[in-house]
């Protein structure tokens, strides 16, 4: 349970307390990742639920974002900047694996992080409604403007943190980094047990016929492994950044793809 412990702690800035992490263990608490984006992904939908009958929808989708960043700490839009300011640089891969550690945020990462969190707040907010929620409770029928997909936060934010273990298995930039300390934790019985997560969904969307499920899927897979063939080509490898891009672009795919509108 320790590694769940350090999973929590890593993934959320919930105050969680564990011991202090050996060599590994947190690759090794990657087999938690999915399911702790599952989570994650609940208390998110719970909370654009409750945004949503107080506020009109753009407002509900600002303050769902600013606690779906509050949940995770920032930290992977942190390496979002960072891939922003590094990953677009016209530089060696030298140069840009330097210009990922500086702390401090260049032009590439402010205009990255603004307009990714533009886009996050309007694909929220442009969610189609999936059945009014109030209506199927009965005490709220008087609020049928009430909605609640719950699925897309869910699957948004368990699958993108499934993509973390398969971006960590490529060549790592920085052969010292964390990155690669994560890296050697992903034995196979850790991998296979975070892909349980992401292979339920794929059941459920064959099941169901639910085809929309499979195509988030594939185009949030598809976004990794352009993110992994940039970060190769750029940086000669991936690093503890990438992952967090990963996370932010393949949730992004998610929203986006339940947004589109269709003659």
């Amino acid at each position: 349970m320790n590694h769940l412990r350090l999973a929590l702690s890593f993934l959320t800035s919930l105050p969680v307390r564990t011991s202090a992490p050996g060599p590994h263990d947190l690759g090794r608490a990657a087999m938690w990742f999915p399911l702790i984006g599952f989570g994650l992904g609940i208390v998110l939908a719970c909370a654009h639920l409750i945004f949503s009958l107080l506020f009109p929808a753009l407002l509900a989708a600002a303050l769902t974002v600013a606690v779906w960043a509050a949940l995770t700490g920032g930290l992977h839009l942190d390496g979002l900047a960072d891939c922003c300011d590094g990953l677009l640089s016209a530089a060696t891969p030298e140069r840009r694996l330097e210009i990922m550690r500086d702390p401090r945020l260049g032009a590439f990462g402010a205009i990255g992080l603004m307009l990714f969190i533009l886009l996050k707040v309007l694909a929220i907010a442009s969610l189609p409604h999936l059945g009014t929620f109030a209506s199927s409770l009965g005490w709220l029928s008087g609020l049928p403007n009430t909605y609640f997909p719950i699925g897309q936060f869910v699957l948004a934010a368990s699958i993108s943190r499934w993509l973390i273990v398969p971006v960590a298995l490529q060549p790592q930039a920085r052969p010292g980094g964390m990155g690669a300390d994560f890296a050697r934790g992903l034995a196979r019985p850790v991998v296979m047990m975070a892909a349980l997560v992401p292979l339920i969904w794929v059941v459920i969307g064959i099941v169901f016929h639910t085809w929309s499920l499979l195509v988030c899927i594939a185009l949030a897979h598809l976004i990794a492994f352009g993110i992994i063939a940039l970060a190769r080509a750029r940086l000669g490898g991936v690093t503890g950044d990438v992952f967090g891009l990963t996370v932010e672009l393949s949730e992004l795919v998610v929203l986006l793809t339940f947004a589109v509108r269709l003659p």
